[in-house]
């Protein structure tokens, strides 16, 4: 009887990781966050139960996000958490070990790979294929890559924003901007503290990004959209309570998402002209979580003067890429 192994694959994400098993679909989404006992410094929860507990924790515990920027910060905590999820995706009892798709940022360099192959290695895996994340992403979109034209895709995740021009199966030119979702969280934050003296944390800021952040400027005409935010007072660390609205909130996120759109227009300087005619006539494709701020493709359209198109599933593009990927392989190989 021949035992074949389960093909896996990892959308390691600063902000989230996703798991997707042949056969079986996409059976993670979860934080990429681990909880350590800082005593004997061994996890003691993973994803959403370790990402509840930011900010929440006594002295003996401490939530860490083994990424940062869509590197490794920690790569033995990164491990860990690759097992864990390889481990729950396809038990722990099996006859081969799995095959991995794993995605890095566009502009990773050759060492960081090399972190991730050997995360990925040492958490069990039998063979490990790396893959960019915008050729994952284009993949995920239903682009079909190997045309001898270019496509331009912006992938805003959480640590990373990843630009680049793909034609004939490859990145002609791309690069991988430090800014993304996270930064705007941060924005938030900040803007909070300085302009109100409240202290929030990443989950409240995250909750007011998703509820009023905005990229782009209220129109002619447009009602503000007020929110009440809880938080600590910095003047004298008592609870305190701000309200706040969509226009603020603009303001806090616009130093961020130029930066974005910068980190575009740099790509464009490189992208030769052939397919920059190709780009401006099919648009630029958007993807990753971060794209879903309110009016993120407006604000790259107005500025770069491409029509912007937001695809279908742009938080599950990366991972759907994968699992294409994956099904290249032949079975029993």
């Amino acid at each position: 009887m021949l035992f074949t192994s389960e093909d896996i694959g990892i959308d390691l994400g600063t902000s989230s990781i996703l798991v997707y098993v042949r056969g079986k679909g996409i059976v993670k989404k979860e934080p990429s966050v681990v909880a350590i006992n800082t005593v004997d410094k061994t996890p003691i929860a993973y994803g959403e139960e370790a990402r509840r507990m930011i900010g929440r924790t006594p002295d003996n515990i401490t939530a860490i996000k083994p990424l940062k920027h869509g590197v490794i910060s920690n790569i033995t905590l990164t491990e860990k958490m690759l097992k864990h999820y390889i481990d729950e995706a396809i038990g722990k009892v099996t006859f081969r070990k799995p095959r991995v798709v794993i995605c890095v940022p566009a502009m990773c360099t050759e060492i960081e790979k090399k972190a991730v192959e050997d995360s990925a290695y040492n958490a069990g895996a039998r063979s490990v294929q790396v893959i960019e994340e915008p050729l994952a992403a284009a993949l995920g979109a239903d682009i079909d890559i190997d045309k001898p034209e270019g496509s331009m895709i912006v992938d805003i995740g959480g640590g990373t924003t990843d630009v680049a021009v793909i034609s004939l199966g490859g990145c002609v030119c791309s690069s991988s901007i430090k800014v993304a979702g996270d930064d705007f969280d941060q924005a938030i934050i900040d803007y909070l503290k300085g302009s109100h003296h409240l202290l929030v944390g990443d989950r409240t800021a995250e909750n007011i990004k998703i509820k009023i952040g905005r990229a782009i400027p209220l129109g002619e005409g447009e009602n503000r959209t007020t929110l009440s935010v809880k938080g600590r007072s910095s003047q004298n660390g008592y609870p305190g309570e701000k309200l706040i609205d969509d226009e603020d909130i603009y303001g806090a996120l616009e130093e961020p998402v130029s930066e974005i759109i910068k980190g575009i227009k740099k790509v464009f300087e490189n992208t030769p002209p052939e397919l920059a005619a190709d780009i401006f006539e099919k648009g630029i494709y958007l993807t990753g979580g971060g794209s879903q701020l309110y009016g993120m493709d407006q604000a790259i359209e107005n500025e770069i003067g491409v029509q912007v198109l937001r695809v279908d599933d742009p938080l599950r593009a990366v991972i759907l890429g994968i699992q294409k990927r994956i099904m290249m392989f032949n079975i029993g190989e």
